[in-house]
């Protein structure tokens, strides 16, 4: 029994034997349990999928469904994957930060698109104090809302002007033009759409001076922005200190890892560090949300 554990411990201190082995063991037990295995990386890869197409197809970008899905499994498992070759042959830190990767490029994906959706709805919000403008101008004239909006279209571009061109794309259809805008508020769930959607729709029911309502939600609009950028100087300072607190850790263990490696390998390649390591993410997650939530302010 000696001798075969003093065998073992042979072949596992053996790097090269660990840079074979290990490969082939995971390419068997993969070969044996692929259904399974695929089936498992479709649920946690796909799991956000159809929210991106969804959110994909609101700001006008055209993917398609096997694209995406690549994408999804790139990002995700590929990332993963490249982590850990990383660390190899440090086999448990290479599987500790791979599985840490994997998790995070599920999210990524998300995060990514969200990002690009909360902008172009405040795109859309911005030009709309120049948009209300012309509408009011339009009405003035005597034009009703729709034919303001054309105006609209004709002189700016951007998204607001591609959501103009789909409500009136739906209007051509058959769809009515109170039904459009409601549509456009989902579309863009921000509280200024809303307003001008809502106030648009009620005084085609009641009656009134739209082109006076047009100045008010663009005064609305002004001051609210005003209020906006007013709180983001106040609360700035606070976002790159939770910035630079968040990152400083990770600089330093890189910094150390090519100044003095012998000094920060104990951290990846014992127990008690990798333990210590997961912590220190973990407090670091923790903390950055919750200056995050602090210094967010809703308007």
């Amino acid at each position: 029994m000696e001798d075969l554990l003093n065998l073992i411990g042979i072949f596992t201190d053996n790097t090269w034997f660990i840079m074979f082995a290990v490969p082939a063991l995971v390419f068997a037990a993969g070969y044996l349990a692929w259904e399974d295995i695929y089936n498992f990386i479709q649920r946690t890869a796909f799991q956000h999928k159809d929210e991106i197409k969804k959110m994909l197809d609101l700001i006008y970008v055209d993917v398609e469904e096997k694209q995406l899905s690549m994408y999804l499994i790139l990002t995700s498992y590929g990332l993963g994957a490249v982590v850990f070759l990383i660390f190899f042959p440090n086999f448990i830190p290479g599987l500790i930060m791979g599985a840490v990767a994997v998790f995070g490029g599920i999210k990524l994906p998300l995060l990514v698109v969200q990002n690009l959706y909360q902008k172009r709805c405040k795109k859309v919000v911005d030009h709309m104090l120049d948009g209300m403008t012309i509408m009011a101008n339009g009405t003035k004239a005597g034009n009703p809302p729709s034919v303001a909006m054309d105006r609209v279209i004709e002189n700016i571009k951007g998204p607001l002007s591609q959501e103009f061109e789909l409500v009136k794309s739906k209007e051509r259809l058959g769809m009515s033009f109170e039904e459009a805008l409601v549509e456009m508020a989902n579309r863009v769930p921000e509280p200024d759409v809303q307003m001008f959607v809502m106030s648009v729709n009620i005084l085609k029911e009641t009656g009134g001076k739209i082109d006076q309502t047009f100045e008010t939600i663009n005064k609305t609009i002004r001051e609210r922005q005003k209020l906006e950028k007013k709180i983001s100087a106040m609360t700035s300072q606070g976002i790159m200190q939770g910035i630079i607190i968040s990152t400083v850790p990770f600089i330093l263990i890189v910094f150390f890892w090519f100044a003095d490696r012998d000094h920060i390998a104990p951290m990846f390649n014992t127990t008690y560090g990798l333990i210590m390591l997961c912590g220190v993410f973990l407090l670091q997650l923790m903390g950055g949300l919750m200056i995050k939530k602090i210094v967010t302010i809703k308007v």
